[in-house]
């Protein structure tokens, strides 16, 4: 994957001093936001698997070399004792919590009359039970906490990461599709039960973007140009496209957006075989 990192001013945003958590921070997307949090000014938890730790250590180190604070946990976010856990150790590390990116997922594709309970099951526990737990603890910390006006206009920010696939049908997928669905209305009904206690709660929706999980699908030449045909803007997503949409969601400059999903797709989802043929 080719990584490059936008310039940013830890005064841009207006993040700076504030704690974040990113799940699934040790590669692609979670990483690409966790290093631009970081790069703000932000202090980062990076939440990975335990087999990942490498990989986590790295991004603690990108981060506290750009004068940054990150600490590294492993938990398995459809865990809930091990999600519990880690928000406890990362109010005792940093006092609270004002952000949590929600990136942690996984796939596992089959054809649906094929597809194992196990399979099914995997897929809903860490995109979508694995979200509930982490917001679920978060709105508790926001709660705790209180507004903090002189930090953020909202008590908290939580961005949910979804994908195309919440509203574009997935063959062969139709677990992960379930999932993001679900994420959908999850964060929406988040977002109208907290509003009134200024959290918000939104969700960026990727198309196809260069990450290793979905790597056959634009390691090829023939694949890369295949998927071209499926995205109107003819390229590929990469994952600092989605770090600088969290950004903005993090921020005060999007304060008055909340229930809301950003698609940053390429017009992936305008379902370009429809152009010129309705």
């Amino acid at each position: 994957m080719n990584e490059k990192q936008f310039a940013i001013s830890k005064d841009t945003f207006g993040l700076s001093g504030q704690i974040a958590m990113v799940t699934g921070a040790s590669s692609g997307i979670g990483r690409a936001c966790a290093l631009a949090l970081g790069c703000a000014g932000v202090k980062v938890v990076i939440n990975h698997l335990p087999e990942a730790s490498k990989d986590a250590a790295e991004v603690c180190r990108k981060i506290e070399d750009a004068g940054g604070d990150a600490f590294a946990y492993a938990a398995d976010v459809s865990n809930e004792d091990q999600v519990v856990a880690m928000f406890a150790a990362t109010v005792a590390r940093f006092g609270t919590l004002h952000i949590l990116v929600n990136n942690a997922g996984i796939e596992s594709s089959a054809k649906f009359q094929e597809m194992t309970l196990s399979q099914w099951q995997k897929v809903i526990d860490v995109n979508l039970t694995g979200m509930f737990l982490c917001s679920r603890e978060a709105i508790r910390e926001f709660l705790r906490r209180g507004a903090q006006p002189e930090v953020s206009r909202a008590s908290g920010k939580i961005i949910c990461m979804s994908s195309v696939h919440q509203v574009i049908p997935w063959a062969f997928e139709a677990n992960y599709a379930a999932s993001k669905g679900g994420v959908d209305l999850l964060m929406r009904s988040l977002a109208q039960e907290f509003a009134p206690q200024k959290i918000r709660v939104n969700a960026v929706a990727p198309g196809a973007i260069r990450t290793p999980i979905n790597r056959p699908a634009w390691g090829t030449e023939k694949a890369m140009k295949n998927l071209l045909d499926l995205i109107p803007y003819k390229r590929i997503g990469e994952p600092d496209d989605i770090a600088q949409a969290v950004l903005w969601l993090a921020s005060d400059l999007s304060d008055y957006m909340n229930g809301a999903t950003m698609f940053v797709d390429g017009a992936m989802s305008a379902y370009p075989a429809f152009r010129g043929a309705g």
